[in-house]
């Protein structure tokens, strides 16, 4: 084997070996009797400045860890006797999971709902879960994607636990961890039944096999079934009901690396199953539209009363899952390249918007939507790049929301779903009111009582300009996003 191929999953797994050893070798912010020296108080560590140490070394992992995903973009391979698939559209999504990690840290500066102790578990958690969602994109044998599934989702489950809040955390955790066995039980009776009806559990040879028996119950039932764990992972109904509780009852940080990382990874793994599935079942196609046209219209109705901002979220998140599907659902190199640019759409608009929320909520409590107003005036540049992360979440042009509903819209078109499409443009129609009321309380509304300016640090508001820069300039000049999203699919349907 070729270790090279699996650098980042090497360099991950040191990542998180290192901060796994951390725990064990003991926290700087935990009181020990010792001599008094610089960095404590008291005589005791000084909590604040573990803290940093902490953040800065993970962030610096997190970046050096971009630049080997990007190094690796280029390599192609296999590895444990093929159950393994390193190519460029695996290779891509890698990068964007190093990425979302990255800039997840750069918001973890401050993480005041999690226990000073427990950052080291905190950090080792992150990079476990993301090195699980990189094995679960290259993935290429069932057995390899059902564990990797697993490792990630155990590791979100204990992070959404980790928040102080005993009261939210532990119940969105238990909440989370229910829904997601339940999930996992499917997934596991959909593979058998897969395998059973192929005689195989690699994908690649199950790519020979399915076209010529799609259309066998057990091969409908099999997929949808193995797709059911994949879109407990997206948010699709009916695997949403998760999503609300654990959005609102994690740590802010923690709901960001699910509304971001944890979503790509989901999308790359649909798109590989049903790219080894053929031209699909008619049977199957009927039913991903029905769960596309639920989760879309579901998701934006619940939104418009919700109060909580990171419920409202959610539920926007489960919608987004509907607008993907159509992408994944019409089968064809357009619909899949189009899928891949909503995923890395969704990254930088989730982060943007949960950036903000972070910043807000220092104190790591929920955000009420009400304590947005005056926010334009507390802070500009966060109020500035909230509003432009909604308005793209709405897919308003010229955003790179936009763009990316564009694309899987046209694609849709093209294979002449169009009053799919067209219940689609009435959902983000519906999605437009809540988002706006939002931007209506940062910009319209004046709080109770006079509040003081935020102190937003130069990192900070350096980082809200640059991804809200980036949601403008990917509307204005999608090209070189297409065109990578484009090879990412022409790889996916090479290696069928």
């Amino acid at each position: 084997m070729n270790w090279i191929t699996a650098g980042p999953e090497i360099f991950y797994f040191a990542a998180g070996l290192f901060f796994l050893l951390a725990t064990f070798i003991g926290d700087g912010s935990r009181p020990r009797k010792a001599p008094p020296k610089a960095g404590r108080v008291g005589g005791l560590p000084n909590p604040a400045a573990a803290a940093r140490r902490e953040h800065l070394t993970a962030l610096l992992i997190a970046s050096v860890g971009i630049l080997v995903c990007l190094v690796s973009v280029g390599l192609e391979g296999h590895l444990f006797i093929r159950a393994y698939r390193v190519d460029i559209f695996s290779q891509v999504f890698k990068t964007l999971i190093s990425l979302g990690l990255f800039l997840i840290i750069c918001i973890c500066g401050d993480i005041t709902d999690i226990s000073e102790g427990r950052h080291h578990e905190f950090y080792f958690l992150l990079f476990t879960c993301t090195l699980a969602l990189m094995l679960l994109v290259s993935a290429d044998h069932l057995l390899s994607i059902y564990v990797s599934l697993e490792v990630s989702s155990y590791s979100l489950y204990i992070l959404v636990a980790l928040r102080k809040n005993r009261s939210f955390g532990l119940e969105a955790g238990i909440k989370y961890f229910l829904v997601g066995t339940f999930a996992s039980a499917v997934m596991l009776f959909g593979m058998a039944l897969l395998y059973s009806t192929s005689g195989t559990t690699y994908l690649t040879d199950m790519a020979r096999v399915l076209p010529g028996i799609i259309n066998r119950p057990g091969v409908v039932i099999g997929l949808l079934f193995t797709l059911g764990g994949f879109f407990f992972k997206l948010a699709v109904f009916p695997f949403h009901f998760w999503a609300p509780d654990t959005y609102q009852g994690a740590a802010n940080q923690v709901t960001a690396y699910i509304a971001t990382a944890s979503k790509v990874a989901g999308i790359a793994v649909i798109l590989r199953v049903m790219a080894f599935a053929g031209q699909g079942s008619v049977y199957l196609v009927h039913i991903l539209v029905v769960l596309s046209v639920v989760s879309m219209t579901l998701g934006n109705l619940a939104a418009i009363v919700q109060k909580d901002l990171k419920r409202l979220l959610a539920f926007s998140t489960i919608a987004h899952s509907g607008y993907v599907l159509i992408g994944i659902l019409v089968l064809s190199p357009a619909g899949y390249s189009g899928a891949i640019f909503y995923a890395v759409a969704l990254l930088v608009m989730e982060f943007t918007a949960f950036m903000v929320v972070v910043e807000l909520a220092s104190d790591g409590r929920n955000l009420q939507i009400k304590e947005l107003a005056g926010l334009h005036r507390r802070s500009p540049i966060l109020a500035l790049a909230l509003m432009v992360s909604l308005f793209s979440l709405a897919g308003i042009p010229p955003t790179i929301g936009f763009a990316g509903k564009f694309l899987v819209f046209v694609a849709a078109v093209q294979k002449g779903y169009i009053a799919l499409v067209i219940i689609a443009m009435i959902n983000v129609v519906v999605s437009l009111y809540y988002y706006l009321l939002v931007i209506r309380a940062a910009y319209l509304l004046e709080p109770a009582e006079p509040l003081p300016p935020l102190g937003v640090s130069l990192p900070k508001k350096l980082l809200a300009g640059a991804s809200t820069l980036v949601i403008v300039s990917a509307g204005f000049c999608p090209y070189w996003l297409v065109q990578l999203a484009q090879s990412a699919a022409q790889a996916l349907m090479w290696s069928r």
